[in-house]
């Protein structure tokens, strides 16, 4: 194709031959057709556009008879597509009725019987009569002629159509020079986009679209945005042939590698299967002695003498070896039974951890049963409280007592199934789970396992791994947990599993259901002060290097840290402030200012700096509407501050200080209840009318919900509405009713140590909780005084101080 891609198609016309057919035959003198009348050629799947030459195969009579007419009569042709491709003696109403005026440049019949014709686009036309069918299709024209299309826009559709065409272009395979050419040269914006449309692969249904479309700029757009996908295609086309084309070069590289490689050994004398024999063997030997069972022994030996076929340096070799190793170190055998000795493990847990009576006695009953029945299945032990209260170090304390090895599992903020059960071994750096993991590292399958945090798991999108521990934790099921990675059962039934928990909401029914739940509670005052007295001092000064010649905390002192410094259910913070204080002390004594101290209550300001908390409930409870109420959180219990106040209004209510929608419920109900018996406590109506009441609980950055703060929140509202005071030494807790009668709740226990810690001296409880007061610490109970409530009369008789004077009547 040259600068003119048709100039080659014209010259070739003036020497084209006439068929024998064209002489003889004679159907319809040219002379008798009209002007405007065109001899038409149907086609079953082609579009010719202006401007372009193209070669077609004409079959049909009718379509010959037309041809060989229009040569002989040196008249043009007129090219219709069909509607159905499939139709063999189209009529006029089975074609299209916008085709292309076309010059027949040469015309050959072959030696089967057809005849092949090379025509050239002249201009659009539009079928506007048919004429005749037989013999030959004869249709009166209206020729459409190009529009003009001038000005910048027009010009820049046609420098980016150009663009386009260009890059499509360059992402074919051998693109002929003529054709890069006659896009760069075509000028018209017309004759370049049915010169881009012709030679782009199309829909027939959009060729003929972009034939009916006379307007020049839509008719480039459509081409554009045809080429734009067409170009995707091409580019993604071609990045996937370069990928594979790159795979396949280099795993053919490999492959000539090693076979140069077997072949420089095999010229040095040097045999590769030496090594690798004496490594089988060595595996053999190994799968022996770790006494598999016989399903796993099975799989361990077919996965050797695959192992043993491949190559070296093949990818998959790594693999197995990878999963024989992981099989040939695992505790398979069963394990060697090991003696308990009570009061042994009496002495390891009292030596380990203070206080903690019925928690200790039921781990000894844990170890008697496993003594008595090594191989029965135990309960799964669930320690739940809040942070810092030995949790994990009982854990170690029963591993220590069993004479078994301890292994720890994390499961926070686990959220993927597979860190339980493992990865197939189709993934890439695909491993065990963390179960399978702990017992290699355990090197004992009748290991103490600590599951920390059993709370904090999550299900994400790769599934829910609480649903994957339900085997794990299930003494019926564990003796043949899958691992995915191992792909063979392993006994986890000799495996004491414990777990810990800050709370039970969070962990799901099922498997709440499998675990025997212990509840830790908060530490008191004298259980934190013997911990620190006992344990916590003699860590702290082997931790900073000191010993007990060097430096001392007095009592008093370490009274003082848990009382003005710490505020906490555990210890952990109380160890924190003793390590500062004894590392003050290590700093005097590695400076030479001092060779010993001895640390008392007057030396911590100093150190530590001023107290951090201090005794503010009279204070807060001195004005009429402040009750103090006891509430419980994960991290033990604490005090919790109603305040109420009212202002002219309309009997409105306001509620601040981020309360949940149970706590907002519980005030609604208090001043319902407050409503009803406004005449029974004093109150006039009128206070109740004209005046709206906001109550707020402090510390409102903190949110805080639950239905256990109702009393407190019924005595504040009535204190308020009475201008009477509430007994600053006085907490409670408790729900209530619209009856008024005061219902159970939880956490008795650790509101009642939080109470105790902040200077309460009474406490009113639901009589309904009764049943706790045995769980209370002795020590804690001597300071208190007790008021069981059944209904919110005693509550107010209870904590307001008495009326100054009578309230006015209405």
């Amino acid at each position: 194709m040259s600068d003119n891609p048709h100039t080659e198609a014209r010259e070739a016309a003036s020497a084209a031959p006439v068929p024998a057919s064209a002489a003889s035959s004679s159907t319809a003198p040219a002379a008798d057709l009209p002007d405007d009348a065109l001899l038409i050629v149907a086609m079953p799947d082609t579009v010719l556009f202006p401007g372009t030459v193209s070669p077609i195969l004409v079959g049909r009579e009718s379509s010959v008879a037309a041809a060989e007419q229009a040569l002989r009569a040196e008249r043009p042709i007129g090219i219709l597509m069909q509607k159905d491709t499939e139709n063999q003696e189209p009529g006029a109403a089975d074609l299209y009725t916008t085709g292309t005026v076309a010059n027949i440049l040469r015309y050959v019949t072959l030696p089967d019987g057809g005849h092949h014709v090379v025509v050239q686009g002249v201009q659009r036309f539009r079928a506007k009569e048919f004429l005749s069918e037989q013999p030959m299709l004869t249709v009166r024209a209206e020729r459409i002629e190009e529009p003009e299309a001038q000005g910048t826009v027009i010009e820049a559709r046609v420098l980016h159509l150009r663009q386009q065409a260009l890059e499509a272009l360059q992402l074919l395979p051998n693109v002929p020079p003529p054709l890069v050419a006659a896009v760069q040269n075509t000028a018209g914006a017309g004759a370049l986009a049915d010169l881009v449309a012709a030679y782009m692969e199309l829909e027939r249904a959009d060729r003929q679209s972009l034939l009916e479309t006379v307007d020049v700029a839509e008719r480039i757009d459509k081409v554009s945005t045809l080429l734009a996908k067409r170009i995707e295609v091409m580019r993604l086309s071609q990045e996937i042939g370069q990928r594979t084309k790159a795979t396949f070069d280099e795993r053919q590289k490999e492959a000539i590698l090693r076979e140069q490689m077997a072949a420089i050994k095999k010229e040095l004398g040097e045999t590769e299967d030496d090594g690798k024999s004496q490594e089988v063997a060595e595996l053999a030997k190994a799968i022996d002695e770790a006494k598999l069972p016989p399903e796993a022994d099975e799989l361990a030996r077919k996965e050797l003498r695959r192992y043993q076929r491949m190559p070296s340096e093949a990818t998959e070799a790594g693999m197995v070896r990878t999963y024989l190793d992981w099989l040939i170190a695992l505790p398979w055998a069963e394990p060697e039974p090991r003696a308990i000795d009570i009061a042994a493990a009496r002495k390891v847990l009292d030596e380990d951890h203070y206080g903690l009576a019925k928690i200790k006695q039921r781990i000894i009953e844990f170890l008697a049963v496993r003594k008595l029945a090594p191989h029965g299945k135990s309960p799964i032990l669930c320690f739940v409280g809040p942070p810092g209260v030995g949790k994990t170090s009982l854990g170690q304390s029963i591993a220590r007592a069993m004479d078994r090895p301890f292994a720890h599992v994390s499961l926070g903020g686990v959220h993927d199934e597979a860190e339980i059960r493992g990865h197939r071994r189709t993934y890439i750096g695909a491993m065990p789970g963390n179960i399978v993991q702990a017992i290699r590292k355990a090197k004992a399958r009748d290991c103490v396992m600590m599951l920390d945090e059993i709370d904090k798991m999550g299900a994400g999108v790769q599934g829910d791994p609480s649903a994957a521990m339900l085997e794990v934790l299930d003494p019926e099921q564990n003796g043949a947990f899958r691992d995915n990675y191992l792909g063979v059962p392993f006994d986890l039934s000799r495996v004491v599993f414990i777990t810990t928990a800050n709370m039970l909401d969070t962990i799901p029914g099922p498997l709440r259901d499998r675990m025997e739940i212990i509840e830790l509670a908060s530490y008191t005052e004298n259980e934190k002060f013997e911990i620190a007295r006992r344990y916590l001092v003699r860590r702290e000064l082997e931790s900073n290097g000191i010993t007990e010649t060097q430096a001392t905390i007095g009592d008093d002192a370490l009274h003082a840290i848990i009382r003005s410094y710490t505020r906490e259910a555990g210890v952990r913070n109380l160890r924190r402030e003793i390590g500062r204080v004894l590392r003050h002390v290590a700093v005097r004594i590695a400076d030479g200012s001092q060779s010993r101290m001895d640390i008392a209550e007057g030396d911590l300001t100093e150190i530590l700096g001023q107290p951090r908390f201090e005794n503010d409930v009279a204070m807060r409870t001195g004005t009429p509407g402040v009750a103090t109420g006891l509430a419980w959180t994960p991290v033990g219990g604490d005090i919790l501050f109603i305040e109420a106040t009212s202002y002219p209004g309309k009997g409105g209510l306001t509620l601040t200080g981020q309360l949940g929608d149970v706590m907002r419920e519980s005030v609604q109900a208090a001043l319902s209840l407050v409503k009803h018996r406004a005449g029974e406590l004093g109150i006039a109506p009128k206070k109740l009318s004209e005046q709206d009441i906001h109550v707020h609980v402090p510390a409102g950055a903190t949110p805080k919900d639950g239905p256990s703060a109702g009393v407190a929140m019924f005595t504040a509202l009535v204190s308020l509405l009475t201008d009477r005071g509430v007994n600053s030494n006085t907490a409670m807790t408790g729900e209530i009713s619209l009856r008024g009668l005061v219902l159970p709740v939880g956490g008795i226990k650790e509101k009642i140590i939080a109470a105790a810690a902040a200077g309460i001296t009474r406490v009113m409880l639901p009589a309904r909780n009764r049943r706790d007061y045995d769980d209370i610490p002795a020590e804690v109970r001597e300071k208190l005084e007790f008021v069981w409530l059944e209904s919110v009369d005693q509550a107010i008789a209870t904590a307001l101080e008495p009326a100054v004077s009578a309230p006015a009547p209405d």
